[in-house]
C-alpha cells in the first residue's frame, strides 16, 4: 500500500469512496447482470431492468449443524457457473484480510463442503478453481495445495515452505511496493500451477520491541529488505496439480539482484513474466516454455528515471493479468517513452507496436478492453489533471480517443464496466459534490433509472458557493502547480487569516484532486473553516498527476529537494497574492511521505513555515525499504549523497528556536519503522532544538489500533494547532 496510504487524510477519504466506488459488482458471463452479496445471500441483478434474483441463499449459505450462514468476504464461481467458492473468516496480513476459511458450494449437488480442512484455522489464501472445476488450489503456510472436489483429496505440491521460504505468495516489500499478494497461477488445461517462490532466508529482520503486552518485553520481527539491500531471490516453477517435482524457469541474470512483479500463462504450454532489474528502469518481457524451462526475451521498456509496472496506475484486473489481443498473437502495453503514458498494442513477438491512445495526454487507467466491439475504455484528463474523465479508443489505433464522460460532470469520475461493454456503474462526485451513483447504458452514457440520474441531479442543484477553491499558481522557478483553499466561513479579505497546508509530495500520490473529501481534515476536531483557518494543498512535481512523464519523473533522486522546493515556492507564490493570509501563522502537517515533507519544509525553509505536524515520517531515506526507494532515488552504494540530502534527519539543525514541531510515531511501525523517529530526536537533542514528541506504543504506520487511539490523536493534532496557530482573524 505504499507510504502514502496511510497518510490521515486520504485514508479517511480514498475509505469512503471505495465504499461509495465499489459496489462490490461482478459482473454475469454475457455482461447482462451483475451479482453482488447482500443480506447474507448472492443477488443476481439482470440489465437493464434491475430485476433481482436470490442467486444463493443465506441458507444455501449455511454450513451443516449451523444456525448461521458464512459471512461472505467474497466468492467466486467456476467457469461453468456450477460451483461457487466462498471466502470467509478472514485474518489480516500485513495490509489486507488475504487469509481466511473456503468453502465449495456445489449448486447442482446442494453440498457446502470445506476445503483445505485439517490445516490450521483462517490459514488459507487466493484459493481459486482450476478452468475445468474439478479442483480447487490454495496457499497454507507458505506452500501450495491442490484439492480434488471429488474425492476430497488434499495434495500438497510444494513442501519446503518456512516462514523465509514463501511458496505461491510473497514477502513483505513484494506486497507493499508491487502489490503482489496471490503468487500462482492455474494453466489453461488445468494440469499444472505456476507460481513464485520468494527466498528470504537472507533478509534481516527488523526487530521491533512490544513493551505493553507482557512483564517481559519481547521482540517483533518484520522481514524488511532496507535501501541498499539485495532483494530476496525469487524462482518461478512450474508444478503438476496431481503433484511432483517442480520445473524451475532459466530467468536471465541475478534474481537477487532483479524482480519479477508480474507472471501468467501464455498458454498451456508457456508463461510470460516481466521482469525489472534492481534500479527497476528497465523491463523485460520474457517467455518461458514450462518443458524445458528455456527463457526468450522479446521485448523491452525502459526509462532514464524508472518504468511503471501494471501496479503504478489503476487497471480494470488490478496487476495480474495479461491482456493478450487477436487471439494472442498481440498484447496491450503502458509506456511513458514518447513523454506521456499512453496504451500501446505490440505484436506477440514484442517486433511491431503501435500507440493506440495518440496525443499530449496521459492514460490514468484502463477500466475496459472490449475486444469484440474493437474499444479500449481508459481514464485521462487532458485538460485538468486535478479530474479523470471517461474515455474510449478504437483497439485497432484507428481514430481519435473520444469522451464519454459528459461535459456538465465536472470532476472525477469512476466506471466499472461490463464485459460487453453495453453497462456501467458510475460514480461521480468533485470537491464541492458529494459522491453520486447510477447504472449506465454505454455508449450513449443515459442513466437506466430516472432517479439515479447524475446529470439531472446537477442540474437541479442550487448554485451554492463553493467551499473549496481551485487555483493554479507559477512559481518563481517558472513551475505551474495546481492547489485548492477553503477559506474561513464569513470570509472578510480585508483581515488576515492563518493558513493550514496538507502536503504529501512523493511519487505515491497526489493531494490536489477535484473529488469529494479534498479540503476536509480528518485530524482536525470540529471544522477548520468555522474556527477561522485556510485550509489548502498545492501538488509538487513528482507526484502522479496525469501531467506527462517530465513532471512525474522530475523528483528522480531529488525527493526531500525538488518536490519541498516546489512546495515551498508554491506557498511563497501563494502568500504574494493573497494578502488575506497571516504568514506569521502558517502551519503544515502531513503522515508517512507527508510527514517528511513536513519536516523538511519546517527545516529548509523556516522563514515561510512556522507550526509543522509531521505523523509517521521518514526522517531518513537510508532506513526504508529498497524496492520504493531506489525505484525513485537510485542505489545508495552509487549516490548516498543524493538520500542524505533529500533527508530530514540532515536538516533538523535548522529548526529555530520560533518555530513550533509536534512529531508522532507508532512504536510498532512496519512501513515506517519507529527507527526514524529515535534518529530524528537524536539529531534534534544534539542541537538543541526543542519540539514536542508523541509516541504511540504498538501503533502500525496507520496509528488506529487501541482504545482511544484515534481520539487523543485528533484531540493532539488540534490542541497543538490551536495553541501555535491560533485560528480567527486579524
Amino acid at each position: 500500500m505504499k507510504r502514502i496510504h496511510f497518510l490521515f487524510l486520504f485514508l479517511f477519504v480514498q475509505l469512503s469512496l471505495q465504499a461509495q466506488f465499489n459496489r462490490g459488482v461482478q459482473w454475469t458471463e454475457d455482461g447482462n447482470g451483475y451479482r453482488r452479496i447482500e443480506n447474507k445471500e448472492i443477488i443476481q441483478y439482470s440489465l437493464p431492468d434491475l430485476q433481482k434474483t436470490v442467486l444463493i441463499s443465506a441458507k444455501q449459505l449455511t454450513p451443516a449443524g449451523k444456525s448461521e450462514p458464512l459471512t461472505v468476504r467474497s466468492y467466486e464461481f467456476s467457469e461453468d457457473g456450477r460451483k461457487a467458492l466462498i471466502y470467509t473468516n478472514t485474518a489480516r496480513v500485513w495490509r489486507y484480510d488475504t487469509r481466511g476459511d473456503y468453502w465449495v458450494l456445489d449448486l447442482d449437488k446442494n453440498t457446502l463442503t470445506q476445503v483445505g480442512k485439517g490445516r490450521p484455522v483462517s490459514s488459507l489464501m487466493f484459493a481459486k478453481f482450476s478452468p475445468d472445476g474439478k479442483k480447487v488450489a490454495y496457499v497454507s503456510e507458505r506452500n501450495i495445495f491442490a484439492e480434488d472436489l471429488a474425492t476430497g483429496k488434499i495434495t500438497p505440491l510444494t513442501k519446503d515452505g518456512t516462514t523465509r521460504l514463501i511458496n505461491g505468495t510473497f514477502d513483505w516489500v513484494y506486497e507493499e511496493e508491487f502489490d503482489c499478494r496471490d503468487g500462482f497461477r492455474w494453466s489453461p488445461d488445468s494440469r499444472n500451477i505456476a507460481y513464485w517462490q520468494i527466498d528470504a532466508t537472507k533478509i534481516r529482520n527488523f526487530l521491533m520491541i512490544n513493551n505493553t503486552d507482557s512483564t517481559y518485553a519481547f521482540n517483533v520481527p518484520v522481514e524488511y529488505p532496507k535501501v541498499g539491500e539485495r532483494p530476496s531471490p525469487y524462482k518461478i516453477g512450474v508444478v503438476s496439480a496431481n503433484g511432483g517435482a517442480t520445473k524451475w524457469m532459466s530467468t536471465p541474470g541475478d534474481p537477487g539482484n532483479t524482480y519479477i512483479p508480474r507472471m501468467e500463462w501464455a498458454n498451456a504450454n508457456e508463461l510470460v513474466m516481466e521482469q525489472l532489474n534492481r534500479k527497476q528502469n528497465q523491463a523485460k518481457c520474457l517467455y518461458a516454455d514450462v518443458k524445458t524451462g528455456r527463457t526468450t526475451e522479446f521485448y523491452t521498456d525502459s526509462d532514464d528515471a524508472w518504468v511503471e509496472t501494471k501496479s503504478s496506475y489503476s487497471w480494470a484486473d488490478s496487476p495480474a493479468g495479461w491482456d493478450w489481443l487477436n487471439g494472442g498473437k498481440e498484447f496491450l502495453w503502458m509506456s511513458e517513452k514518447d513523454g506521456w503514458r499512453h496504451l500501446y498494442r505490440v505484436s506477440r513477438d514484442g517486433k511491431t507496436e503501435k500507440c493506440i491512445t495518440v496525443g499530449e495526454y496521459d492514460v490514468i487507467g484502463v477500466v475496459r478492453i472490449d475486444e469484440k466491439n474493437n474499444y479500449a475504455y481508459f481514464m485521462a484528463s487532458p485538460d485538468n489533471a486535478t479530474q479523470t474523465y471517461l474515455f474510449r479508443v478504437k483497439l485497432d489505433g484507428s481514430g481519435k480517443a473520444e469522451r464519454m464522460s459528459p461535459a456538465s460532470q465536472v470532476g472525477s469520475h469512476r466506471y466499472d464496466i461490463s464485459p460487453n461493454g453495453a453497462w456501467a456503474s458510475h460514480s461521480f462526485s468533485n470537491a464541492n459534490t458529494a459522491p453520486m451513483n447510477e447504472w449506465l447504458r454505454l455508449p450513449d452514457h443515459k442513466a437506466l433509472k430516472e432517479s439515479d440520474d447524475i446529470t439531472a441531479k446537477l442540474a437541479a442543484q442550487s448554485s451554492s458557493k463553493k467551499k473549496v477553491e481551485f487555483f493554479r499558481v507559477k512559481t518563481e522557478d517558472g513551475t505551474e502547480l495546481d492547489g485548492w483553499m477553503v477559506k474561513p466561513d464569513n470570509f472578510d479579505p480585508t483581515k488576515k487569516y492563518p493558513i493550514v497546508f496538507s502536503v504529501y509530495g512523493e511519487p505515491a500520490s497526489s493531494t490536489v484532486m477535484d473529488r469529494w473529501g479534498t479540503g476536509r481534515n480528518g485530524l482536525y476536531i470540529g471544522d477548520m473553516a468555522k474556527d477561522g483557518y485556510i485550509y489548502a494543498s498545492v501538488d509538487n512535481r513528482g507526484t502522479p498527476s496525469p501531467k506527462g512523464r517530465a513532471w512525474r519523473k522530475a523528483i528522480y533522486r531529488k525527493i526531500g529537494i525538488v518536490n519541498i522546493r516546489d512546495l515551498a515556492m508554491g506557498a511563497k507564490t501563494l502568500f504574494a497574492q493573497n494578502s488575506f493570509i497571516d504568514t506569521s501563522r502558517v502551519a503544515v502537517h502531513g503522515w508517512s511521505g507527508g510527514g517528511s515533507s513536513t519536516l523538511n519544509l519546517l527545516f529548509q525553509y523556516p522563514d515561510l513555515f512556522k507550526t509543522g505536524i509531521a505523523v509517521a515520517a521518514v526522517a531518513d531515506q537510508l532506513s526504508y525499504d529498497n524496492i520504493y526507494q531506489e525505484r525513485y532515488m537510485g542505489i545508495p552504494q552509487e549516490n548516498r549523497e543524493d538520500f542524505v540530502s533529500g533527508s530530514p534527519l540532515s536538516h533538523a539543525k535548522n529548526l529555530r528556536a520560533t518555530q513550533n514541531l509536534l512529531y508522532i510515531h507508532g512504536t510498532g511501525d512496519d512501513n515506517v519503522h519507529y527507527q526514524n523517529a529515535e534518529k530524528l530526536v537524536n539529531e534534534l537533542i544534539k542541537y538543541n532544538k526543542q519540539f514536542q514528541f508523541m509516541a504511540y506504543p504498538n501503533r502500525s504506520h496507520g496509528i488506529y489500533e487501541g482504545e482511544g487511539t484515534s481520539r487523543h490523536l485528533n484531540t493532539l493534532f488540534t490542541k497543538f494547532l490551536k495553541e501555535h496557530c491560533p485560528p480567527g482573524a486579524k
